[in-house]
């Protein structure tokens, strides 16, 4: 079900407590808060710490401290680290119907298949979709993460390519294309949920309506979209923003030198200013706004 016009707007921004937030990540937590509040809507936060080995609880504080400064009002945090039911739940469904299986294989052996002549150049190979289920089991107590099996995924009903769009604020009526991102990880040994799974899960059970993310994000609503189809759960509309660049054309991060909101903070600098400049697309001297 594609979202209505006529829902009260539901946003959200969704920082991963794995580092300091930057002018990038402000630039998406204050679109998606205008949506929202240009339309009386919700904003919601949501903290993205199902990575238990990264995730900091003083990096949840500098982003709860970096929001207020930007002058951004939200509503209390959902923390994905206390939503793992739900991630089991519909990876628990996925496997019922066959359409995820364990994979073995390592990074190193991933990248070995993917740069021989003969294979795909970025999907995973399948190397592990045609073990016998004895086989996996056998299998089960080495580390191993779950795969979408993409072609058993799109020969379900309702999986046409007719069926399978999303409509992006830029781009208009985008036809969804899974097959581009192969078979795809949909939870680890270590991390109960991928960002694929766990994002779809948690837009659908908030309500969200509208998702606000950079265009680098793009490609992974095709995956993100057959998943909603998948497990009959409904599609936000999206807006894929432009990311913001250096002088240099780099993207802006951290390695290359982007100020951090803290370090900004820190120095003085008026955050509602900031945000003020981000609305109106001026930005700290050498700083630029990358065409999507």
């Amino acid at each position: 079900m594609i979202r209505g016009q006529e829902e009260q707007v539901v946003s959200r921004f969704a920082p991963s407590p794995t580092g300091r937030l930057h002018l990038g990540h402000a630039l998406s937590a204050i679109r998606a808060h205008d949506l929202a509040s240009a339309a009386g809507g919700r904003f919601l936060l949501r903290i993205e710490d199902i990575d238990g080995t990264r995730s900091r609880a003083e990096h949840v504080a500098t982003i709860l401290d970096d929001l207020a400064w930007l002058g951004l009002r939200h509503e209390p945090p959902v923390f994905q680290s206390e939503r793992l039911a739900l991630y089991d739940t519909a990876l628990a469904e996925l496997r019922t119907r066959g359409l995820v299986y364990p994979c073995f294989c390592t990074r190193a052996e991933i990248a070995a298949s993917a740069s021989a002549p003969h294979g795909p150049v970025a999907a995973y190979p399948g190397t592990c979709r045609p073990l016998a289920p004895a086989a996996a089991a056998a299998r089960m107590g080495e580390a191993h993460c779950w795969r979408l099996d993409l072609a058993r995924a799109l020969a379900q009903p309702g999986m046409a390519d007719e069926d399978l769009w999303w409509h992006d604020a830029a781009a208009g009526r985008v036809r969804a294309d899974p097959a581009s991102q192969g078979d795809v990880v949909l939870a680890r040994k270590d991390a109960p949920a991928s960002y694929h799974l766990a994002v779809t899960v948690d837009d659908a059970a908030q309500g969200v309506t509208d998702v606000v993310r950079g265009v680098d994000l793009f490609d992974a609503t095709h995956v993100h979209r057959l998943l909603q189809a998948l497990l009959g759960l409904p599609t936000p509309r999206y807006h894929h923003h432009p990311l913001l660049t250096g002088a240099d054309g780099q993207r802006l991060a951290k390695r290359h030198g982007s100020p951090t909101l803290a370090a900004m903070r820190a120095a003085g600098v008026d955050g509602k200013s900031v945000a003020d400049d981000l609305r109106n697309g001026r930005l700290p001297t050498g700083f630029s706004v990358a065409n999507a």
